[in-house]
């Protein structure tokens, strides 16, 4: 894809989403599922809505024609992590690590229940 100012033309697209699948369409033109891994859309009030398709690396895909495009970039997850840490009550933690059900006796136990701990704690459960 080559990139283009902000005044190319919108696209026509239509994404039809069924659990786990998706079957994508621009301008009328079917893109094959395999060569998406993810798509994410974004619109903010006044502006024109952005699709971003986040393509599988295969050496035979080729993609061609004309997009406003976005290369993300993977987010140091570090800082947020840290807010997240800086934020855990450490006798609340121990509380709920020790009435879990699943810690063990064997060497290390307690760690990884408190890691198991902190990761539901990370996912809202």
């Amino acid at each position: 894809m080559e990139q283009t100012n902000e005044t190319a033309a919108a696209r026509q697209v239509e994404i039809t989403a069924r659990g786990g699948q998706a079957d994508i369409e621009i301008d009328g033109t079917r893109i094959d599922p395999s060569t998406v891994k993810a798509y994410s859309v974004s619109h903010l009030a006044g502006e024109q809505p952005d699709v971003l398709l986040h393509v599988t690396d295969r050496g035979d895909t080729q993609w061609s024609g004309t997009a406003r495009v976005a290369v993300a970039d993977v987010p140091d997850p570090g800082p947020a992590a840290a807010i997240f840490l800086e934020a855990i009550d450490p006798e609340g933690l121990e509380r709920a690590v020790l009435a879990r059900p699943d810690i063990g006796s064997e060497p290390y136990s307690l760690t990884q229940a408190m890691l198991t701990q902190l990761g539901e704690w990370a996912r809202g459960l």
